[in-house]
């Protein structure tokens, strides 16, 4: 299409077809102007500035307290662009930074959560809990493959964090218990009422897995897999 000019008023100045459509939003792109970016919506506000001062009337100036206004808004929408832009490349660095932290714990053993703990000639894994915040008493349960709880660790007050917890795998009479997978099951109270405990269960990182949000997680050789951030402790 091509680019015509309109006299505005009885003056010589004269301004583009394309600028009024814009300013009477006949424009063909008025329907795409959520795209458009903070410098082209500058550049237009600079022509419809430099209009509106050519054409002004004389005995009725305009406002410079709403043109700097306007100008301001753009310098904002501007900024939020750039802003957005930082923040993604923030994101990306650090999803790569935890991908590598992640891939350096193969090999190791974690305290992760868990509910399920193997037992093999008397000798059982690393146990733990996990507190959001600090409790007046928490105990892990452990429970057979029959559902008989064969034991129960009172650990008492607890402050908020990971807690480990060495199980001997004895049964609560002190006889060693048979080889099988038991349940373990963490459970607080605060002051009498019912609080947040999570059980961890000890077991080797085996792979890193990148989960679809870009965080890593944490392929465990119990057959779990955890996120990197649920980590309660490196063994």
């Amino acid at each position: 299409m091509s680019s015509s000019n309109t006299t505005i008023g009885g003056s010589t100045a004269t301004v583009s077809q394309q600028l009024l459509d814009t300013m009477n939003g006949t424009s063909s792109s008025s329907s795409s102007s959520s795209g458009t970016s903070a410098s082209d919506l500058q550049s237009t506000f600079l022509q419809l500035l430099v209009a509106q001062l050519q054409n002004q009337d004389p005995t009725n100036p305009m406002d410079s307290s709403q043109m700097t206004s306007q100008l301001a808004e753009i310098n904002t929408v501007s900024g939020i662009q750039q802003l957005n832009t930082s923040l993604s490349s923030l994101s990306t660095q650090l999803s790569a930074g935890q991908n590598a932290q992640a891939a350096l714990l193969i090999g190791s053993t974690v305290l992760a959560p868990g509910s399920s703990a193997a037992v093999s000639s008397g000798n059982a894994p690393q146990l733990g809990v996990t507190l959001p915040a600090a409790v007046s008493d928490v105990k892990l349960t452990i429970t057979n493959s029959a559902g008989k709880v064969v034991n129960t660790l009172d650990l008492g007050a607890q402050s908020a964090g990971t807690v480990p917890v060495t199980w001997n795998g004895k049964d609560s009479s002190g006889n060693t218990v048979a080889d099988g997978t038991y349940t373990i099951t963490a459970s607080a109270t605060t002051n009498g009422q019912s609080a947040t405990a999570t059980a961890l269960v000890a077991s080797q990182v085996q792979g890193v897995v990148q989960q679809p949000d870009g965080n890593p997680s944490l392929s465990l050789a119990n057959g779990k897999t955890v996120p990197l951030s649920s980590v309660g402790a490196i063994l």
